[in-house]
């Protein structure tokens, strides 16, 4: 029997969530966007510019999701590769239509420079429903490794695994909310039966470099770019950003590889992860958008040319 706990309205303060719980938080879940026009919609659109291909399907209960990914035609094998990706977290919006944006209007820009891979929306289901997690309550931004056990996670590892050691490049596109403080963290550690700790969320664009292969140069070439188009968040009283030492001016690092995340899948050696901040007074979707686009080009460019 569950009850009500100061901090989440399911599962008992420090007890992990078992399958009752999972169920309940699934069956409060709603739908409020469509994937197939919001998404798959516009990719049926660039195809003739560009080669589109069906890397995997979600069949969930309440529907079917085909994951679709991007490509420049003419690949070369002599071209460095690029991957972007984005909806990882299906709720950070500019993830999935920065990617898009970028492919209309920028992809064509690198023919006979390099090969783009995209896949703009990794969870459509999460996507549809303003979520971080797919139906299983996991986190796919948590579980890319070996016997994943998300679909959205193996699925993007299958469609890298063939390509694996010709990735020069991999920019994966995320935004931090007020919901990640309102919602998401406190479900975490409900589901988990941990204590929720307040946190605070930063007030501008940011990028998480990988701690076991630190870019500094790059990951600042990026940021150069992006504060042309929307402000970056400052560090806070205690010199971080959600939690982790501020190491250049909008940037910290992580352990990619080992925490499952997204950017550590190919072993490029220029990885980052962008993080939007939509809910700011200072920022519009559309701005939003043109950030993640700005942090493509930058990344790339920067890539290209070293």
């Amino acid at each position: 029997m569950t009850s009500t706990t100061a901090f989440y309205p399911i599962g008992t303060s420090g007890v992990p969530w078992g399958q009752t719980e999972k169920q309940e938080w699934l069956s409060r879940q709603v739908r409020h966007r469509s994937y197939a026009d919001e998404v798959l919609a516009r990719i049926e659109r660039l195809r003739g510019r560009f080669d589109v291909e069906e890397y995997g399907r979600l069949d969930y209960a309440d529907g079917m999701y085909p994951l679709c990914a991007i490509r420049n035609p003419d690949w070369r094998d002599d071209l460095p590769m690029a991957l972007v990706t984005g909806g990882v977290h299906g709720y950070e919006t500019s993830g999935v239509h920065g990617a898009l944006q970028f492919v209309e209007q920028h992809g064509a820009d690198y023919d006979g420079r390099a090969n783009l891979l995209v896949a703009p929306c990794v969870s459509p289901w999460a996507y549809e429903r303003i979520l971080r997690w797919n139906p299983g309550a996991i986190d796919p931004n948590r579980s890319f490794r070996g016997n994943s056990p998300a679909g959205e996670s193996a699925a993007l590892l299958g469609l890298v695994a063939p390509l694996l050691g010709r990735f020069v490049l991999h920019i994966d596109l995320h935004e931090t909310t007020d919901s990640d403080e309102t919602e998401f963290r406190p479900a975490l550690a409900a589901r988990d039966g941990k204590p929720f700790e307040p946190g605070e969320i930063p007030d501008g664009f940011y990028l998480v470099d990988d701690s076991e292969n630190p870019q500094p140069e790059f990951q600042q070439a990026i940021i150069a770019a992006v504060e042309q188009v929307t402000h970056i968040a400052p560090a806070d009283a205690r010199g971080e950003i959600i939690g982790s030492p501020v190491v250049a001016p909008g940037v910290i690092r992580y352990p990619l590889k080992s925490l499952g995340l997204c950017a550590g899948i190919t072993g490029a050696r220029y990885t980052t992860t962008t993080e939007v901040y939509p809910d700011s007074p200072r920022a519009t979707p559309a701005q939003c958008n043109d950030a993640q686009v700005a942090a493509v080009r930058a990344a790339i460019g920067y890539a290209l040319a070293h």
